[in-house]
């Protein structure tokens, strides 16, 4: 046997060791999420960061980091197709970040994010910011130091350094240009449509509907777009995510509103869309590169196709509000499905980011986005972050900020640690746009096919084109290779324009 091959074998056997622990961590944290009693949070806080600090080690080990970079030298030069050299390649620029960072800080972060998370979700149900405010100033402090280690030896900011652990490769000059080519054309758009003739009836959406029922609607529909209730299972939390514990065990969340319908369902079909991304990775990779997303805009970008190219298109209202009617909801008997379908595109500037329409969605995006970048450099501190969110809220979106839970307290990422996460939020619906106009190109009647509750055509070109490359291409190459294009906004902007302005009549 080939010394190079001991050396593979053992990198790939640390590597997979060290994910076994981290979705062991994963599946306590589901648990906390969903069932957790309250009082057991400062010792599951022990025994994920217990978890995470053995995963560090096995991913920092001399000898595993010895054999990975002799074998980076020696398969530089290899056809990146290769699913062995694309697999040292990755996991050796995963080592770079990894060695800059102790067992200890990592122990730490896990615990403090663990709490973090339990004590974000007492202060939104209290209403309170002041009672997250202390566990906060922590967790920035802490990531802010992060971001100074994972930035040293490179050209990056410490924001950039902690957003590169989400979006490899991502900068802010990059973002910020991407971001602005966005922003002006939706505010334009925005505004026209709320000069609009033409209003939807929202309140179709805002007629009672047991939660039994809205579960059901969300089985039959994330079951429909393909996601696999034998590898996966559909769960209720406070604030909607999608977790994979195994090769064979996705789980997604989402939460109900007795009296909105689309809250859950399009919180469903969102999360189902993360859901069979995981389900269409390699599964004899999984813990290995080739098994893994290529970033969490490309995540991203499975999830709000699914949930908004498809789910707010006339098509998939055309196949379901019958399909309401006759096996669900008769409550819907006198709704038609152009009713529903201009329902589902309501275009109102609000408070609430995982409800807001499409074309305001990337407005809450880039105020997060702005603000901690400053929470990061210091531009912006802690104690000051409410003022500076209802500020913007007001300044850009026209709305005003009366509770803390609707404003600074209703996202779970900051309490979570993820800062440098939000713009991949945006950075997937640039894709997903892109994608799905490529899509709709290459595949013969894919609109038919939606009216008729048929999404397979759609599912296995995102297999074909996207999903089996796992982590072996960057989130940029996979866009090119299978748009023909650089990512831009101009899919996006089109998409909703030729959406919107016959439904609004402008």
């Amino acid at each position: 046997m080939s010394l190079a091959k001991v050396q593979y074998d053992y990198i790939c056997k640390q590597a997979k060791e060290a994910t076994l622990l981290h979705t062991a961590a994963d599946a306590l944290e589901w648990d906390e999420r969903t069932g957790m009693p309250p009082a057991a949070g400062d010792y599951r806080a022990q025994q994920v960061a217990c978890l995470r600090g053995l995963a560090h080690q096995r991913r920092t080990d001399s000898r595993y980091a010895d054999y990975l970079s002799e074998l980076n030298q020696e398969l530089s030069g290899n056809d990146p197709s290769d699913l062995p050299a694309a697999t040292v390649k990755c996991l050796h620029r995963d080592l770079q970040r990894d060695q800059k960072l102790s067992t200890k800080m990592i122990e730490h972060l896990s615990a403090l994010t663990v709490r973090g998370q339990q004590n974000w979700d007492a202060a939104r149900k209290n209403n309170r910011f002041s009672d997250f405010q202390k566990t906060l100033e922590q967790i920035v402090n802490l990531k802010r130091e992060i971001g100074s280690r994972l930035r040293e030896g490179t050209e990056n900011t410490a924001y950039e350094a902690l957003i590169d652990e989400y979006e490899p490769n991502a900068t802010v000059k990059h973002l910020d240009q991407l971001f602005q080519t966005l922003r002006e054309p939706l505010v334009e758009l925005i505004q026209r449509i709320q000069d609009a003739p033409r209003r939807p009836e929202t309140n179709l959406f805002q007629r009672a509907l047991p939660i039994k029922v809205q579960r059901e609607i969300s089985r039959y529909v994330a079951t429909q777009i393909g996601f696999d209730f034998d590898r996966g299972r559909l769960d209720e939390t406070s604030h909607p995510f999608c977790t994979t514990l195994g090769p064979d065990d996705c789980r997604i969340l989402t939460r109900y509103d007795p009296n909105h319908l689309a809250s859950g369902l399009f919180g469903t079909m969102h999360e189902a869309g993360h859901g069979v991304y995981e389900q269409g990775l390699l599964t004899e990779w999984f813990g290995l590169p080739p098994g893994s997303y290529a970033s969490l805009g490309i995540h991203e970008s499975q999830s709000r196709m699914w949930e908004n190219q498809v789910g707010r298109s006339q098509s998939f209202w055309k196949w379901l509000t019958p399909e309401l009617k006759k096996r669900f909801a008769p409550e819907y008997d006198g709704a038609s499905a152009d009713e529903l379908y201009f329902a589902a595109n309501a275009i109102e500037p609000s408070l609430i980011r995982v409800e807001a329409d499409e074309a305001t969605y990337n407005l809450h995006i880039i105020i997060r986005y702005d603000l901690e970048k400053q929470l990061i450099d210091g531009a912006l501190q802690v104690d000051d972050l409410p003022s500076a969110w209802n500020d913007r809220y007001k300044q850009d979106l026209g709305v005003n900020v009366t509770q803390d839970s609707q404003g600074v307290l209703q996202d779970v990422h900051w309490s979570a640690g993820l800062i440098g996460y939000f713009p991949t939020y945006t950075i997937g619906n640039l894709i997903s746009a892109q994608l799905f106009a490529s899509a709709q190109h290459q595949l013969v009647d894919l609109e038919e096919h939606f009216s008729r509750g048929s999404f397979r055509d759609l599912l296995e070109w995102t297999r074909k084109r996207v999903h089996q490359y796992g982590r072996t291409m960057t989130s940029d190459e996979l866009v090119q290779q299978a748009t023909a294009e650089t990512l831009s906004s101009d899919h996006l902007v089109s998409y909703l324009k030729a959406k919107l302005e016959p439904l609004y009549g402008i």
